[in-house]
């Protein structure tokens, strides 16, 4: 069967135990367009007696149905899904457009738009050629000779909890994953960008041959308490979390009580080096990154380190390409800066450029609601220069289009600004001399770094971070291995 979807507004309803529904409480909530602060429409919210119904759906599907051991099965409705998820591209785009204020051109064949699909492509490639039994050599212990083999075996219901900023894209590096490796989902959609996981939903049941309760799709206005429940059920065995990590830290702890395994991908302050024989010319273009969807990236390098002696210099060519950036009608085909996801995103950003001030960083420019743009949750690309590592700026996840400008003395004072902080997720490194970058490179302590402009982000690439970035990967035999357990079996010999 087709899915139709409305280009503005998607699927309101749930997804549980394989139909979609409105919430029990018939109760509904509002979203909004962050580029126009008018409203998209409303989905249902749900609430605790929702969640359950979710939970024990995962369950017994794990449970009693064949999704754990049936790999063709697996694999013919994660094609389905793919196919399904691909015809419906088009209104996939623009529902990325009004929901998360993505700007189309970066939307198209990006990872706000359909461009994530080739998450599901690969979880069955990696499902097809997957080693879930292994042996190992005959051992003799204790004087008796046995076979031994290793299985890889599903790790039953998975709560999964994504943000609002790239919801598609993590929604699917969740879902797909997972769903291959035979366990059963509860996903919960962020409230600000609940139309992207509904939308799956709807394909799933409309489009797919998957058993009732293997996928469920949960959208609430109140995050905190659906989240807890799903971390704190001993029904759960797994919980993928991708967000702050102020509630990663939250989610550990609530997790902890039935001693879940815990996948947490969180915040990032990403240094990017500029070492002192780059190309300035090109190398800074990358400081225009922290623009890129305003901002709202963990992964995105947020502090810029110049070498001292170029420091100037690499100011007023930053400040130069900032004053050149397009940024507004999420539509523009130039444009790679949209809004902010709210108010209150916004109004955060704003707040940590006051700070900046304060602590006594220099206002290079932006650091304003633009002018020109009165309506949208807009901030002006930002730069501040003058800033030493231990000011709050450069500390704390803006999430916002901010970048702070640190000097550094040498190679070895690059690698320990870089190192200093709480955070160790990404990071990039240029120079005109490759080993040299990548002798800076190997020095940096985290999960994922760039070196002269290359990009390490794709399906089979393991994503996750060092220190409190967080635990485990995303994507990659790593990312789908989060979702395994593993048995090991003797025989006599």
């Amino acid at each position: 069967m087709t899915s139709s979807l409305d280009p503005v507004q998607g699927e309101s309803r749930l997804l549980i135990d394989g139909a979609l529904v409105a919430a029990r409480s018939g109760r509904h909530y509002t979203t909004y367009n962050p580029a126009t602060e008018a409203p998209i429409g409303e989905v249902s919210d749900a609430g605790l007696d929702d969640a359950d119904a979710a939970i024990a759906a995962a369950r017994r599907a794990f449970d009693n149905g064949d999704w754990s051991t049936n790999v063709a099965l697996r694999r013919r409705v994660l094609q389905q899904l793919a196919a399904g998820l691909r015809e419906a591209a088009p209104q996939l785009c623009e529902q990325a457009v009004a929901d998360v204020g993505a700007p189309m051109a970066i939307t198209r064949n990006g990872p706000q738009g359909d461009g994530p699909i080739a998450l599901i492509d690969y979880a069955v490639e990696v499902l097809e050629r997957y080693a879930f039994d292994r042996e190992l050599p005959v051992a003799n212990t204790m004087g008796v000779p046995s076979q031994r083999r290793v299985w890889k075996e599903p790790a039953g219901v998975v709560a999964a909890i994504t943000p609002w900023n790239f919801p598609f894209q993590i929604n699917l590096a969740k879902l797909a994953p997972a769903l291959a490796a035979g366990c059963s989902v509860v996903l919960k959609a962020a409230p600000d960008t609940p139309w992207m996981a509904t939308i799956i939903g709807r394909i799933a049941a409309e489009c797919t041959d998957m058993p009732r309760g293997v996928l469920n799709v949960l959208t609430s206005s109140d995050p905190s308490a659906i989240g807890e429940r799903l971390t704190q059920d001993s029904r759960i065995d797994v919980v993928s979390f991708t967000g702050s990590t102020a509630t990663g830290r939250r989610i550990m702890a609530s997790a902890s009580g039935t001693v879940k395994k815990v996948f947490l991908e969180l915040g990032g302050k990403s240094a990017n080096v500029i070492l002192d024989d780059a190309d300035f010319g090109s190398a800074l273009l990358s400081g225009l990154a922290v623009c890129f969807h305003a901002g709202q990236g963990c992964a995105l390098p947020t502090r810029i380190l110049l070498p001292r002696r170029r420091y100037d210099e690499g100011v007023a060519m930053l400040q130069t390409f900032f004053g050149y950036l397009q940024y507004g009608d999420p539509y523009g085909e130039q444009q790679i800066m949209g809004p902010l996801i709210n108010a209150r995103q916004q109004q955060r950003v704003l707040d940590y450029i006051d700070i900046g001030v304060a602590e006594g960083a220099r206002l290079v420019c932006g650091g304003k609601r633009p002018a020109h743009l009165p309506r949208g949750y807009y901030v002006e690309p930002t730069l501040f220069a003058d800033v030493r590592n231990d000011m709050r700026i450069a500390q704390e996840e803006i999430f916002g289009p901010v970048l702070v400008a640190i000097p550094y003395d040498d190679d070895d004072d690059a690698v320990r600004i870089a190192n200093d902080t709480i955070y160790g997720l990404s990071g990039s490194v240029y120079s005109a001399d490759t080993e040299r970058a990548l002798r800076v490179a190997r020095r940096i302590r985290t999960g994922t770094i760039n070196v002269n402009g290359a990009n390490f982000f794709a399906p089979d690439s393991p994503f996750g971070g060092y220190k409190q970035s967080g635990i485990g990967r995303e994507m990659g035999v790593e990312g789908f291995e989060e979702y395994l357990q593993t048995k090991t079996v003797a025989l006599p010999a």
